[in-house]
C-alpha cells in the first residue's frame, strides 16, 4: 500500500464560436465572434495506490478506480480506508488487479474534481502496468454520483462502472450504454432515494445497455458494506472489457 499524491498541470484549450470567422462589428449592429484561447489549471489529489502482490510478474493489469463518499473528504488518507475496496485492504485482503483510492477535499464533490480524477488516471496509466481495455470504476454515496459523471465525461475509458447508492445523470444515459454497469442500492435509503438507480437502470437499459440491479430490500443508506463484501463484483469487473461502441 502506498500513499500518494498528485499534482498536475492541465493545459485546456478551447473554442467559443457558433457560426463565421470574427468579423468587425459596427455600432448598432449584431455580428458572429470567437474565442480561442490557452489556459492552465493546477489539479491536485491525495491517493491510496495498492499494487497486487505478483505486481512484477505481468506485464498489464486491470485497474479499478474506487471513489468514497462524502463523510471521507479531507486531507486524512486514512479516512478513505473507512469503507469499500480500501478498507478489504487495509484489513489484509489481496486483490487481483491495481486498486487507486483517491480522497476528495474538503467541502468539494467528486463532481468538482472530474478534471483532476481524468489527469490522475493519465498519470496512473503511464506510470504502472494497467490494461488500457480493463480500467473499471466503483464508489459509494457521492462516489456513486462520481461513477456517473466520471464515466460521462471519459465515456471511451471504461470498461465498467459499479455505482453504490449514488444519485444519477438518466438523461445522459444514451452517452454511456456501451459501458457495462451494475448498480446497487438499499430499498430503504433515505439519503439517496433509491428513485435515482431506478431511472438510471430503466434509461441504460432502454437504449440498450448491458445492466445489472440488485436492490437489498431491507437496507438503508449501507447498500456498500454488502456490495464490496461480494466477491462476485470483483469477478464481474475484471471481466469486462473496454467498448468503443
Amino acid at each position: 500500500m502506498k500513499n500518494l499524491h498528485l499534482y498536475f498541470t492541465i493545459l485546456i484549450a478551447f473554442s467559443l464560436s457558433s457560426c463565421a470567422p470574427t468579423m468587425h462589428n459596427q455600432p448598432g449592429e449584431q455580428v458572429p465572434q470567437s474565442l480561442k484561447k490557452e489556459i492552465k489549471k493546477n489539479v491536485s489529489l491525495d491517493y491510496l495506490l495498492y499494487l497486487p502482490e505478483e505486481y512484477e510478474s505481468k506485464p498489464e493489469w486491470p485497474l479499478v478506480i474506487f471513489l468514497h463518499g462524502a463523510g471521507e473528504r479531507g486531507d486524512d488518507l486514512a479516512r478513505v480506508k473507512i469503507h469499500g475496496p480500501a478498507k478489504l485492504v487495509d484489513k489484509g485482503k489481496s486483490f487481483p488487479f491495481i486498486l487507486i483510492s483517491p480522497q476528495c477535499p474538503a467541502n468539494r464533490r467528486w463532481t468538482d474534481e472530474l478534471d483532476a480524477l481524468g489527469a490522475l488516471l493519465d498519470d496512473i496509466s503511464q506510470k504502472y502496468r494497467i490494461d488500457p481495455n480493463r480500467i473499471s470504476v466503483t464508489g459509494l454515496s457521492m462516489g456513486g454520483q462520481g461513477v456517473w459523471a466520471l464515466a460521462l465525461a471519459y465515456p471511451q475509458r471504461f470498461s465498467a462502472l459499479a455505482p453504490v447508492c449514488g444519485r444519477s445523470y438518466f438523461y445522459q444515459a444514451s452517452r454511456i450504454k456501451h459501458i457495462p454497469a451494475w448498480i446497487f442500492h438499499g430499498a430503504k435509503d433515505n439519503v439517496v432515494p433509491i428513485a435515482e438507480s431506478d431511472v438510471m437502470a430503466a434509461a441504460l437499459k432502454k437504449h440498450g445497455g448491458d445492466v445489472k440491479y440488485t436492490v437489498y430490500p431491507e437496507a438503508n443508506h449501507d447498500s456498500w458494506t454488502a456490495t464490496y463484501n461480494n466477491p462476485e463484483l470483483y469477478e464481474w469487473l475484471l471481466g469486462r472489457q473496454r467498448r468503443n461502441d
